[in-house]
């Protein structure tokens, strides 16, 4: 009854849960609750400390009543405009965060401008998107299906709701899309099918064959057996991850059957509904990301980003620079024809994101959000080109043709760099993989990509010494690509210590450079005792394989307490000599960020 159903709302039931309850479904108990007249009244968040009246349009839901049983006033009072919803990120992850508050923001603000009444649908209060005046009304809700279409029927009550943005928030939103639909909400910018034409390997994967696309050799496994089978069939190494994810989680290479099995048994559970993705994992491979524009007919390629970490190291903790730094101009033009090729075929309206994996100059796609990405507030401040609020325009009719588009091939070099706390959690490896774990980012603007890197790596508080020593220990299929940054590094005066491997490796490359022991050669001094007494300066350390990343594990732990300069991968390394031979031959300048632009 009606009595019943409220208590059990007021006691903060959802529908979803009442569904499971009573074995019914979560339509049928929205159903009943509509019928017998059990609908959210909304309140004001009273701004006004009960003085006056509250203008300030913030507000909340609830199932109130009074002791008599009268239900609580509504207050909302939705008006007559032509009014635009736009689903935030709701609680920040790592992974998920400020980079979609920014998108939020800028839809709004592009919005009102265009006439709009922007609503904003969040329950963060430590975003921007939830200010007082960065939206025309807000809606202080959790992004469940059942709280969002409950205060649209609201909006409808009044005015026209012209449509819901999902693409902003990240894939919290995302989720909601389809049961939007099913609701008959309208849904502005890229479809819910085509969304999930991208999100779905299978389907994704004949749209790509069907395109003439290439893509890492991949499967889908539902079973332990399924997964070795996989495996076997793509070939080791291997990327192995849970469906819809979200930064990575539980994402990992594994190089044999034996890692696999320890993955499936103490990772993730596999089952039918719980599927895992394996690929073929990329070993040296660039990987670059791109952000596009669609308005459903024209397609403008906003940002192309080339990753500094090789491909297998999560975006989200990846330097990248654009315009790319390495790449020639014909694997540039290619990535740019099948990013065209992918939004059309997704028939996409509003922002998309790619990641290509490029390898002995071929392109392979790893996967496309027809989203906003967390890279959008970088290309948007590197390119001088508001995107996003481009995106939302686009979204809600607009042609890009009325827009001022920025060619993503600027002058100057802009690099991000990721933030990453290691120091607060102890104990925790300084191994970068495909799991994220950075929380913010900082960008270097310069000229030229070494000082922009410099800038980048000043910012997110990593010095790098312009003189001293550097020790160098690397896996073999490392040693020949650090010859030549072994041989830049003495000629501009630093002096090198190596273990034993390395060292044999140099000697025999004409490069003289002093040997260090290993912890576990039981001899002393080892390099941990050099580096405690303050002798070592720089720090590279590739490393692969169970048994060399447990042995090197001090090495990293005592460089994070002695805040050494640490680099794990070749391409970081490069990218750290390239900035120190620029620096050793002019003073490091700074311009307003206007110059630029």
């Amino acid at each position: 009854g009606e009595r019943e159903l409220r208590k059990l709302k007021m006691l903060g039931f959802s529908d979803m849960r009442l569904a499971k309850i009573t074995d019914l479904s979560e339509h049928e108990i929205m159903t009943a609750r509509h019928v017998a007249g059990v609908r959210p009244s909304y309140k004001r968040i009273d701004t006004c400390a009960a003085e006056f009246d509250a203008k300030t349009p913030y507000m909340y839901s609830t199932y109130e009543t009074f002791a008599a049983g009268e239900v609580a006033e509504c207050e909302s009072n939705p008006s007559d405009n032509e009014k635009v919803i736009i689903l935030g990120g709701g609680p920040n992850r790592i992974g998920q965060g400020i980079e979609f508050d920014y998108c939020c923001c800028h839809a709004c603000f592009s919005l009102s401008k265009a006439g709009y009444e922007t609503i904003m649908v969040n329950c963060n209060p430590e975003t921007v998107s939830t200010d007082y005046d960065t939206s025309d009304r807000l809606y202080f809700e959790p992004l469940t299906a059942e709280d969002v279409i409950e205060l649209i029927r609201k909006e409808q009550e009044n005015g026209t709701v012209k449509g819901v943005i999902v693409q902003f928030g990240g894939q919290t939103p995302l989720k909601l899309a389809h049961a939007l639909e099913a609701a008959h909400i309208p849904i502005l910018g890229t479809s819910p099918d085509s969304i999930d034409l991208a999100e779905d390997r299978e389907r994704f994967q004949k749209l790509v064959e069907r395109l003439g696309l290439k893509q890492p050799e991949n499967g889908l496994a539902r079973s332990h057996e399924e997964a070795v089978a996989v495996a076997n069939r793509v070939g080791y190494p291997v990327l192995i991850r849970p469906s819809y994810v979200l930064g990575g989680r539980a994402m990992e290479i594994v190089h044999d059957q034996e890692g696999l099995d320890r993955y499936i048994a103490e990772a993730v559970q596999v089952s039918g509904d719980s599927p895992v993705l394996i690929d073929s994992f990329l070993k040296d491979a660039i990987e670059v990301d791109v952000d596009a524009l669609s308005d459903g007919t024209s397609i403008h390629i906003a940002g192309i980003m080339e990753h500094i970490e090789e491909a297998g190291i999560h975006s989200g903790d990846s330097a990248c620079s654009l315009p790319p730094y390495s790449l020639s101009d014909e694997i540039i033009a290619e990535i740019k024809r099948q990013s065209v090729e992918l939004a059309k075929a997704l028939n996409v309206i509003g922002l998309m994101n790619v990641q290509f994996a490029v390898k002995d100059n071929e392109v392979y796609i790893i996967e496309v959000n027809p989203r906003a990405s967390r890279t959008v507030p970088f290309v948007a401040k590197a390119i001088g080109s508001p995107i996003a609020a481009f995106a939302a325009r686009a979204m809600a009719g607009e042609k890009l043709e009325n827009f001022d588009l920025v060619d993503p091939h600027t002058e100057h070099v802009s690099v991000k760099e990721v933030v990453i706390p290691w120091g607060r959690f102890p104990g925790v490896d300084v191994l970068l993989g495909p799991e994220m774990k950075s929380t913010g980012e900082v960008m270097g603007i310069d000229s030229n990509f070494a000082m922009a890197f410099y800038k980048s790596q000043l910012a997110a508080g990593v010095e790098l010494p312009t003189e001293g020593k550097a020790f160098v220990s690397i896996k073999d299929s490392d040693k020949a690509g650090y010859v030549p940054l072994v041989k830049d590094l003495q000629d501009m005066g630093y002096s090198v210590v190596a273990t034993a491997g390395t060292v044999d490796f140099m000697r025999d490359n004409g490069l003289e450079v002093e040997l260090v022991h290993k912890v576990a050669s039981g001899e002393r001094p080892h390099v941990l005792d050099i580096m405690k007494n303050d002798e070592i300066h720089l720090i590279f350390n590739t490393t692969e394989g169970k048994q060399a990343i447990k042995d090197s594990y001090g090495l990293r732990n005592t460089a994070l307490t002695m805040k050494l300069p640490y680099f794990t991968t070749l391409a970081a390394s490069k990218a750290v000599v390239i900035a120190l031979k620029k620096l050793k031959e002019g003073e490091l300048d700074v311009k307003r960020l206007q110059d630029y632009h």
